[in-house]
């Protein structure tokens, strides 16, 4: 019954089930939305059944819909195995490697990351996509990324973490700001003052919030964003000041746009990981990338030159 369908048919249901939307599954595989609806009508004339309840928004897979998505999911992970072991055995650095990173990562070092990997390795490829936090569990969870960048990992029964690094946190303030004169901030002058946040589902929110609660600081929160640019951004414009990794301060501090102030001791920090699904057999592009993200506490800082060979 199935003689006629491809791994790239395969894809595209599982990413039609994964997604919910014929629309977004027909996008990531580069067709139009009506040829991916006329395979998935092709496919349940070819196996007598219905796959999809169009009936709900977003749409749901039927009880024989999951069956087919698990068979989907299973093929795929198989044959994408497969393609690393025939690399491997090869021995030639090439091949895709699929990141999601939050977006934090990203905006601090990613492009340093893309140039050394494009630099070591020409006949990679490096593909990175920047998500919410829970999107980048789930791309690693459902195989649309080998590995993925988060802040606070959460190891899972699906999901394994390699430790990367600790990132400092510091009060960010604009150059104007009562503080900029401190060396040094304790916890306690940040009593009272006009604070820009994270959004509250965030991990680094709820880490914040306890750094201060467990120092009876209680600071007057006008703002908050599911991102740090958005924080930096306001932060610069004189809104108030914020906690944040001085990692990803440096270039608007280089530029004297605001400043990075140590917290006195004890400080806080940031645990970075690296997640990926457990029992992923990575190709020799992925392991040769991740070999170079953990050079990374030793080598790439902002304005130093690429890592060494």
């Amino acid at each position: 019954m199935l003689s006629l369908v491809s791994f790239e048919h395969l894809k595209l249901f599982r990413d039609i089930g994964h997604h919910r939307s014929v629309s977004r599954g027909a996008s990531l595989n580069a067709i139009s939305q009506s040829a991916a609806s006329q395979h998935i009508q092709e496919l349940e004339k070819s196996l007598s059944v219905k796959l999809l309840d169009r009936s709900t928004r977003p749409l749901t897979l039927t009880s024989a819909g999951r069956l087919y998505y698990d068979l989907c999911r299973d093929v795929l992970r198989r044959k994408e195995e497969f393609d690393a072991s025939l690399t491997n055995l090869a021995g030639d650095v090439e091949g895709t490697v699929r990141v999601s990173s939050i977006y934090s990562v990203g905006l601090s070092e990613m492009w340093r990351l893309e140039a050394e990997f494009a630099r070591r390795w020409p006949e990679a490829v490096l593909r990175v996509d920047y998500l919410r936090p829970e999107r980048v569990y789930e791309a690693v969870r459902t195989d649309q990324a080998d590995l993925g960048l988060v802040s606070y990992p959460e190891p899972t029964r699906e999901i394994a973490v390699i430790d990367w690094r600790s990132e400092e946190m510091v009060v960010a303030c604009s150059p104007g700001h009562p503080l900029a004169d401190f060396a040094e901030i304790d916890p306690l002058q940040l009593n009272g003052a006009d604070f820009i946040g994270f959004d509250d589902e965030l991990p680094i929110r709820r880490e914040v919030d306890r750094y201060l609660r467990d120092r009876n600081v209680a600071v007057n929160l006008i703002m908050h964003f599911d991102n740090l640019q958005m924080i930096k951004e306001a932060v610069m414009l004189g809104s108030g000041i914020s906690i944040a990794p001085a990692r990803v301060l440096q270039a608007e501090r280089d530029a004297g746009r605001l400043l990075a102030i140590p917290l006195a001791a004890p400080r806080l920090y940031r645990p970075l990981g690296i997640i990926h699904r457990r029992r992923k057999k990575f190709n020799r592009a992925t392991n040769q990338f991740l070999s170079l993200l953990q050079e990374i506490p030793h080598g790439i800082e902002a304005g130093q030159p690429a890592l060494p060979r």
